[in-house]
């Protein structure tokens, strides 16, 4: 166990004590033995709430279970589902026409759109990497990607070929979002005078170029004769760079691997080093020691004399864990772990307290804001928990009410079946609603667990329920005025080895209405960009249709009627055990919160717990209702386990599974996640991941 310290009645991780005295508190002036007396009245008041809260979702799903089990033999009947919602008070009224009233919000969230970036926090070259994503080449994202329908390179050196390929593709693009008066940009000769269709789009020139506006995003065309690909250019441009992810969740939650006081410190510490402006990451590359720091602003010389300073980073948000886990960090007096949702709301917060005071190199927010994404909350009583919570931080703290701003992700049933009383509840911090498919279809499963057998995983993307849930979240939120104050956002694309699928479906996502949608990579955000070039999500959005109805959302994905095949019921199992196996053993092994991870078919897909959640569910479903057996389970894990194993052989620090049926950890952890996943809490996998990783850290 690590040192503590003992603040008041608390028990403190005597490094992330210090770590809040010396390098937070101190520079924001604050009292140390005044903040620990007031954060431990905090987490007095709010710690028996957050049990209290978790205890209703048991309860209600303890009843829900209950009501299905006994219709087991029965035809769903939908009005009488519906009607047992509401007198559980698990549906709640919807309350009268509002608008949020959010203030004070950064114009990247408010009022332009564009691609965002989701990072852990854990991997600080990962985090740099996000947040210098605001900017990227198009030639670079179209030269090292599939995305061009063209012959790869046809070596590592460079290929002249496919790089006029790239240049054509280029000039395509600012034909498309900066069109010139007559002619094409293919015909440009140099970059003097150029002759805009729209000369309002054109604001200034940069160090090597001349920068454009479209749909408020910027566009850098780089002018250097002296440069490979500008040397033998006819206009000399030698690179296009766009501005791309306009922000960036830091996440503490789904995507990393923090069981203890000593993740939470590294992961607090690289929140700090983004926040301040001085985070590096030192790195091997070829032989060579590199390292990478945050990226400067751009500045742009006005066509009057004057100068305009663009952002030089992505906006970012923090993402804190939700309301359900603890963490040995901090202990209450008895050894109880603190709710670590409560201990992120304040660390993360007293360290953007640093930026609204300008005690950081370059501001994050440039309104005085915090901005802060809670996941998982289920329905509005816990948004109104949030909504209290964060008051209660801004006491804390000093700061000014409505400071710390949320991002409500709308992941859990109950929340999308009550979305309005849920915005309704941060009406005055909300600046972000965000549908999230995974999660989504993990607690629409657990949800449900008893009602029957659900469909199979890759069916449910063709669900009733899953396309009211994506329309119901865009209406709401335009209907209570979110557009022009908030973010209204869809969720990742999975692939990021396949950037012509992402570049031919996930335009969706703006049709859809959706002003920000997720991407797996700052060569993703750059590729994701050119879909806000060629349409304006805000003149799209007034168009849009109402939301669809909630009996729509309610409709449960049952199998009614479903007879497969042992081929079917092979196939489903396999894929599921294989994604299962392949997430648990690095969270669980390696402490790795998310990667691109090989399916069945060997294709690189980002992983996190929201994948693993429906995986775990869905298998736990078809057991409890007899489509397949415990035996058939067991022998898919041990099958894909050796797959598992053939994928990851390459890298000299896994441990393989196979034949460790009884001792390998990860093995364990995944087998319970499957047998005992009726059990777990809402169907979440924190709880059993925390307990196994706890294990593997214990043995050193």
């Amino acid at each position: 166990m690590s040192e503590r310290v003992e603040r008041g009645a608390l028990r403190v991780d005597a490094a992330l004590a210090e770590f809040l005295e010396a390098e937070v508190l101190a520079p924001l002036g604050r009292d140390a033995a005044d903040f620990w007396q007031g954060f431990e009245q905090l987490i007095r008041s709010f710690g028996p709430r957050n049990i209290a809260l978790l205890d209703k979702r048991d309860a209600l799903q303890a009843k829900i279970d209950l009501w299905h089990s006994s219709r087991r033999g029965q035809p769903h009947d939908p009005a009488a589902y519906r009607a047992m919602l509401e007198d559980l008070g698990y549906l709640v009224p919807e309350p009268e026409g509002f608008t949020i009233g959010t203030e004070n919000v950064d114009p990247e969230i408010a009022t332009r759109a564009g691609p965002q970036l989701v990072v852990p926090v854990l991997n600080a070259r990962f985090l740099l990497n996000a947040a210098n994503a605001r900017w990227g080449s198009l030639y670079d994202a179209y030269y090292g990607t599939d995305a061009l329908d063209a012959p790869a390179a046809s070596g590592p050196g460079y290929d002249p070929q496919r790089g006029a390929a790239v240049i054509a593709a280029g000039r395509a693009f600012l034909d498309l979002a900066l069109p010139l008066e007559n002619g094409s940009w293919s015909d440009l000769a140099d970059g003097d005078g150029i002759p805009l269709a729209d000369p309002a789009q054109y604001l200034g020139k940069t160090a090597k170029g001349r920068m454009f506006c479209n749909h408020g995003l910027h566009v850098e065309v780089v002018f250097d004769r002296d440069h490979p690909i500008g040397r033998t250019d006819a206009a000399g441009i030698a690179d296009i760079r766009l501005e791309a992810a306009l922000t960036t969740i830091v996440d503490l939650e789904d995507s990393v691997a923090a069981v203890d006081g000593a993740d939470k410190l590294l992961a607090y510490r690289n929140w700090l080093g983004v926040i301040r402006g001085d985070l590096e990451a030192s790195f091997d590359k070829g032989g060579k020691v590199q390292t990478r720091r945050l990226a400067d602003d751009v500045t742009v010389e006005l066509p009057d004399g004057g100068t305009k300073v663009l952002p030089g980073r992505s906006l970012l948000f923090v993402r804190n864990v939700g309301h359900l886990m603890t963490n040995p960090a901090i202990l209450l007096p008895g050894n109880a772990e603190v709710p670590e949702g409560i201990m992120d709301a304040v660390v993360t917060s007293a360290i953007g307290a640093l930026d609204v005071t300008g005690k950081t190199r370059w501001p994050n927010s440039r309104c005085g804001s915090i901005y802060i994404v809670k996941p998982k909350m289920h329905g509005p009583e816990e948004c109104a928990f949030t909504n209290d919570l964060f008051d209660a931080v801004e006491d804390l703290l000093g700061l000014d009410r409505h400071t710390i701003k949320v991002g409500v992700m709308d992941e859990e049933r109950r929340t999308s079946a009550n979305l309005s009383a849920c915005v309704q509840a941060v009406k005055d911090r909300i600046v972000f609603i965000n549908t999230g498919f995974l999660d989504r279809t993990g607690d629409e499963i657990h949800t449900s667990m008893r009602a029957g057998p659900m469909v199979r995983k890759g069916a449910m993307k063709n669900s009733v329920w899953l396309d009211a849930y994506e329309k119901r979240n865009v209406a709401i939120g335009l209907s209570h005025g979110l557009s022009g104050k908030a973010q209204i956002g869809k969720g990742m694309w999975a692939a990021p080895d396949r950037m012509r699928a992402m570049l031919q479906e996930k335009c969706n996502h703006l049709l859809a209405g959706a002003n920000t949608a997720w991407v797996p990579s700052p060569t993703a955000a750059v590729l994701h960009a050119l879909h806000y070039h060629e349409r304006d999500v805000f003149e799209i959005q007034p168009e849009l249709p109402p939301a669809p109805g909630l009996d729509a959302l309610l409709t449960i994905p049952l199998a009614e009627g479903t007879n497969w095949s042992a081929e079917e019921i092979a196939e489903e199992l396999d894929n599921n055990c294989q994604g299962l196996l392949g997430y648990v053993v690095r969270w669980v092994d390696a402490g790795v919160g998310c990667s691109k991870v090989p399916d069945i078919n060997d294709v690189g897909l980002m992983e996190d717990r929201a994948t693993l959640r429906i995986s775990s569910q869905h298998l736990a479903n078809w057991l409890l209702h007899g489509v397949c057996t415990q035996e058939q389970v067991m022998d898919a894990l041990r099958r894909m386990a050796a797959k598992v194993d053939a994928q990851n052989a390459g890298d000299p620090d896994y441990r393989p599974m196979a034949g460790e049926w009884q001792t390998h950890p990860a093995f364990r952890a995944a087998c319970e996640l499957v047998f005992e996943g009726t059990r777990q809490p809402n169907g979440y996998t924190e709880p059993l991941l925390h307990q196994w990783r706890r294990k593997v850290k214990g043995k050193g």
